[in-house]
């Protein structure tokens, strides 16, 4: 059951950008992911290194200057010039060759590598992000797993993925998936006389909310759940995390914020940073 913290709660930074206008503004932008995705993901890429430079500062005190930002599923970089504008080092890994490419844009440093199996050593990283990945990955906690694997102490972890049963859960072979994502490829097939990007079984999978609850729930001891809410809704419907069902059909996206324990950092942590992480936002504990 997701809950507030009981003692020590405060807003994190970061819902004071969680507005009406901001959802409607990224809700717009998706009926360009497939015909111009340089405007959707431009889009989101800003609103990524809002959110992540927000809880990064409620996490630690810090701005992302100087960070090492790790981006599992990057594909071509098209979220490289806005962390770069915030100061931090973007690494962007990818398993697919065709997609590190597809947009024409070259960001050193780049990985071919899984998700899943991540080519970094432990605790590598400041801050370990993945936007709207997990939904094609058919271990997506897995991923998780090494997501956290490779962050480093008092470091930072955003996991972004889009919900199944939600209204894009089908990507492109929408609303259809609500019939199966089976059905709905066939459909898209005998509709387009092509296969959809976005392969049910493939390179597309059911992953629900709950799903992510769960993980959350059964993170380690030194994990912090720092909040867990619906990416593109206003703070004000940031509540629907909270109602089985309900959370499955009209969360869209899911966000799970984490923090990796350093002793030695909150131990000499500011009275700003010095929060109780658990109070950011909505913690399923």
């Amino acid at each position: 059951m997701l809950r507030a913290a009981q003692s020590g709660w405060r807003r994190p930074r970061f819902a004071r950008r969680a507005t009406l206008r901001r959802s409607l503004r990224l809700l717009g932008s998706f009926r360009f992911e497939q015909t111009d995705p340089a405007v959707f993901y431009g889009g989101v890429a800003a609103d990524t290194a809002d959110l992540v430079g927000d809880f990064y500062r409620d996490l630690t005190g810090r701005s992302l200057r100087g960070t090492v930002v790790l981006d599992v599923g990057g594909g071509p970089g098209y979220f490289a010039d806005e962390f770069a504008e915030a100061g931090a080092r973007y690494l962007p890994v990818e398993p697919d060759p065709s997609e590190m490419h597809a947009a024409g844009l070259s960001v050193p440093g780049a990985v071919r590598g899984s998700g899943m199996a991540l080519p970094f050593r432990d605790d590598a990283v400041d801050i370990c992000v993945s936007s709207n990945v997990a939904e094609h990955v058919p271990q997506p906690w897995v991923m998780a797993d090494e997501m956290l694997r490779v962050t480093k102490p008092g470091g930072l972890m955003v996991l972004s993925y889009t919900v199944w049963l939600g209204p894009f859960g089908g990507h492109e072979t929408g609303p259809w998936h609500y019939l199966g994502g089976e059905y709905a490829a066939r459909r898209y097939r005998r509709k387009h006389g092509r296969e959809p990007k976005n392969r049910f079984g493939r390179s597309l999978f059911a992953v629900r909310a709950a799903d992510g609850l769960r993980w959350a729930r059964s993170t380690p001891a030194d994990i912090e759940i720092l909040a867990v809410f619906p990416r593109y809704h206003p703070r004000w419907a940031w509540w629907l995390v909270r109602i089985p069902g309900l959370r499955e059909l009209l969360v869209s996206n899911l966000v799970v914020v984490a923090g990796k324990r350093n002793s030695a950092l909150e131990a000499s942590a500011t009275p700003e940073s010095a929060q109780s992480p658990r109070a950011f936002g909505f913690a399923p504990r």
